[in-house]
């Protein structure tokens, strides 16, 4: 290969994996007595005037990544998406204008089938936070996010109020001891948990280099709005625990898969925007074919990334339970940034991208937060189709975080927190309640989404300080 490096393609505008690689194979296969600096200036050909190699029987594969093909996107009317019920919208006018465009943008993509808007939608990357996408035998990295499995994780724990009033101190000690909150840094004592041995790290070259970060952060969350709290539920009654209808002590937790998501989010983004050639407007939305190399390659990642987020919520809540000497009756968790292979009532399967919603299937439970002062709600879904399964994530956010800055002062907030009878370790003026949208609203707009089954109340709240 004449010792091609590549830096050296890169330097020369091959920046695309797959470029790079079908240089080298051709290069070495059909150019191996040309000398160096000659294949240098045929690269560069290439690169600069693509179609004249269009037909070449060689190189015909290494200029047709440099050819542009964009996909030809209809785009449709949201009252022509509504009344074809291809879109659902729940809550509509407390969901901003940008959300709405946004949502629009991603339903004329060809691949896509159905879409819902939640309650809590408000303006994101690609698709909107609150957004569910269904798609045709393809996947979008930026409709499942950047934090690739986020969730939520609820213990509920046989003790009441009382445990509070006797046990605060130590509640606190061990919130600070036992947690780690921001982009970088780990736990002191790092933890162990078996995900960490899971042979799908060894499944690509990508993956394997990620394994060391997983060990790192295993058991942290990260900055914004994760959080892992104590607090007191209500469960209801006739409640699909089957647990008697009173307050517990509950221990919630919300965060995703930390560096190793984003890499993964942020490698197979820009495999797809190379691949799939969109108009600048949805170009964030390309998506990876699932019958494709690359397609199988995200898919396996994003699913590992799925149990590693797990394995950091239940390492967080085996950690704080087992110091301060609590079991749990009964844990609840789920995703709310993932994408899901599922079966419609047709009969045709789909992927469902959930970008900030709650998986809603008739009877699965699921965990929706307000801010780090309103109630949290346990729910069971009602299973309905035309939201594609699915509910808010949360209460939403009313303001950007810069805004939140600039209403909200550490006095004003501490004044919020001791009126509503919360202790916040570390949080910012960003993660403020008044940030967020009125969580009852929400809930009232998904009434037929969802089932409440109890009402959670933060007590004790670690947050990332910044």
């Amino acid at each position: 290969m004449h010792n091609l490096k590549t830096k050296e393609l890169s330097k020369i505008g091959y920046t695309n994996d797959k470029a790079r690689s079908l240089v080298i194979n051709i290069i070495s296969r059909h150019f191996k007595y040309h000398s160096k600096s000659d294949i240098l200036n045929l690269l560069i050909q290439i690169k600069d005037k693509p179609e004249s190699f269009l037909q070449h029987e060689h190189l015909e594969k290494i200029a047709a990544t440099f050819i542009e093909k964009e996909v030809n996107c209809n785009f449709q009317s949201f009252s022509l998406l509504q009344d074809t019920a291809l879109l659902k919208i729940y809550g509509g006018k407390d969901i901003d204008s940008g959300a709405k465009k946004q949502m629009e943008l991603a339903m004329s993509l060809p691949i896509v089938t159905q879409g819902a808007l939640m309650p809590d939608a408000h303006t994101g990357y690609g698709l909107p936070i609150g957004g569910v996408l269904a798609t045709n035998n393809a996947v979008i990295p930026y409709a499942v996010g950047v934090d690739i499995g986020c969730r939520m994780s609820l213990s509920i724990i046989d003790e009441s109020e009382s445990f509070f009033k006797r046990y605060s101190h130590q509640i606190k000690v061990a919130l600070k001891d036992y947690t780690h909150f921001g982009m970088e840094g780990s736990l002191e004592h790092q933890p162990y948990h078996e995900i960490l041995d899971s042979p799908v790290f060894q499944e690509t070259e990508f993956l394997k280099r990620l394994q060391g970060k997983a060990a790192r952060q295993l058991g942290t969350s990260g900055s914004g709005n994760h959080f892992v709290e104590f607090g007191e539920i209500e469960l209801f009654d006739n409640n699909a625990l089957h647990l008697p209808a009173k307050k517990y002590m509950a221990l919630l937790s919300h965060s995703g898969s930390r560096g190793v998501g984003a890499n993964i989010a942020n490698h197979y983004t820009k495999i797809a925007v190379d691949k799939c050639r969109l108009p600048k407007e949805v170009r964030k939305l390309a998506w990876l074919d699932l019958s494709t190399e690359e397609g199988q390659e995200y898919w396996l990642s994003m699913n590992l990334a799925g149990e590693y987020a797990k394995a950091c919520h239940d390492t967080i809540h085996q950690t704080l339970l087992s110091k301060l000497g609590l079991q749990a009756l009964a844990n609840v968790e789920n995703h709310h940034n993932f994408a899901w292979k599922e079966t419609m009532a047709d009969g045709k399967d789909v992927i469902i991208h959930r970008k900030g919603a709650t998986p809603a299937h008739k009877g699965q439970m699921g965990i929706i937060p307000g801010s780090m002062t309103t109630p949290a709600y346990l729910v069971k879904g009602k299973g309905i189709e035309n939201a594609l399964f699915s509910a808010a994530h949360g209460a939403g956010r009313a303001m950007s975080r810069m805004k939140a800055k600039q209403q909200m002062t550490a006095s004003a907030l501490k004044k919020l927190l001791s009126s509503a009878g919360v202790t916040l370790i570390g949080g910012s003026v960003e993660e403020n309640p008044l940030a967020y949208k009125d969580i009852e609203k929400v809930m009232s707009s998904q009434k037929e989404l969802v089932e409440v089954q109890g009402k959670f109340l933060p007590k004790i709240v670690r947050m990332n300080k910044d």
